[in-house]
């Protein structure tokens, strides 16, 4: 038997240690490119479900249209909402901020929502 003197016992360790920033660099922006994602989910749905509500409001449907695109979104994203009539359709336009890695502090990035539905009238019989 042969007795080395320099051997590779701490090889694994040392590449290891080299490869933890590239994995959590990776790890980083997998979870900022989610948050981005789910940002555009989020504007989708509220101004979906904004203008849907504001067109069925009877006179005051911005207040209706606002209080249901603030509904789905969480206290992370801060919302900016502008509903109203246009012509013989309703519309409805959600910005959100995108959040970095955590809700709370947003990137310079804002991701727009638009949504328009013909504008319910109800006559009386």
């Amino acid at each position: 038997m042969k007795c080395r003197r320099w051997g590779d016992g701490g090889q694994s360790v040392i590449e290891f240690t080299g490869m933890v920033p590239i994995i959590l660099v990776t790890l980083a922006v997998l979870w900022q490119s989610a948050l981005v994602g789910y940002t555009f989910v989020l504007a989708g749905n509220a101004a979906d479900k904004a203008v849907a509500a504001g067109s069925r409001a009877d006179g005051g449907g911005a207040a209706a249209c606002a209080q249901a695109a603030q509904e789905d979104v969480t206290g992370g994203w801060s919302a900016t909402v502008d509903c109203g009539p246009a012509g013989d359709l309703y519309t409805a336009e959600v910005a959100l901020d995108v959040p970095l890695l955590f809700p709370g502090v947003n990137l310079p990035i804002t991701v727009e929502g638009r949504a328009a539905a013909a504008t319910e009238r109800r006559d009386a019989p």
